[in-house]
Order: structure tokens, then C-alpha cells, then sequence
């Protein structure tokens, strides 16, 4: 399974980066079959958050590190190298971005309803990832 993450660089920009999320957990299903999952995390904070139709954020930065789902309506987030990923229903990325010039977000079709989930102090993405 693969998340959009987006980050702040050494040099203040923002870019996004494409992570792999290892399904590296296996167990029965009672309906028959196997089930894969991703290690688990406690999360600190999950919150819905509903966003109005054509709401835009200017550059600004992730209020914490977190994975974002998007249930409803579509975002789209553009990083300081002028690169836009769109995203919909079902779909997710992680807002890593806690310095530097940031992000901005639109909603393109909406409202759109999020939910926010927190990452613990000191997850490490690219060990989660690997």
C-alpha cells in the first residue's frame, strides 16, 4: 500500500515523496482467507474534520505530524516546487511538514470531510516504510 507524504527539506522547501506501507502482518479471518495489516501505532489524537467547498489554505504548516484520510470531496496540497497531488475518498497521505514554507491546501470538490490521525512523538516514517 502506498501513502503520499509530504515534508519540509533542509532548506525550508517542501516536497513530496511516495511511501510504501508494509502489510507485513498476517492473520486468519474468521470469513475465511488471511488478512494482511501494518504494524500498529497508539495514536495521540484522531479527529473528523469537515472542510468547506472551495476552502484555500495558503502556505501554512501541519499542526502535528499526521495521516490524513480523506472520506469525502477532494483536496489538493501543492508543495514550494510547484507540485500538486490531488486527493479523494478513501485515499491518504501523511502531513509531515512542521517547518519551513509549508503547504497549501484546496478543496477542489466539496465539503470534504477528513479525519486526522496523530502520529506518536518520534514515529519514524522510513523505518515504518521499510
Amino acid at each position: 500500500m502506498k501513502l503520499i507524504r509530504f515534508h519540509a527539506t533542509a532548506d525550508g522547501a517542501s516536497r513530496f515523496q511516495e511511501v510504501e506501507v508494509p502489510l507485513n502482518q498476517s492473520r486468519p479471518s474468521p470469513a475465511g482467507g488471511i488478512l494482511r495489516q501494518s504494524n500498529a501505532w497508539p495514536s495521540p489524537a484522531v479527529r473528523f474534520v469537515e472542510l468547506p467547498a472551495g476552502l484555500e489554505q495558503s502556505w501554512h504548516h501541519a499542526p502535528a505530524r499526521q495521516i490524513v484520510l480523506v472520506l469525502s470531496g477532494c483536496l489538493e496540497v501543492e508543495t514550494t516546487d510547484n507540485q500538486k497531488r490531488q486527493c479523494t475518498a478513501g485515499q491518504a497521505f501523511i502531513a509531515d511538514d512542521l517547518s519551513g514554507t509549508g503547504h497549501s491546501t484546496r478543496v477542489i470538490e466539496g465539503p470534504a470531510t477528513v479525519m486526522f490521525v496523530e502520529l506518536p512523538q518520534g514515529f519514524d516514517v522510513a523505518k515504518w516504510s521499510t
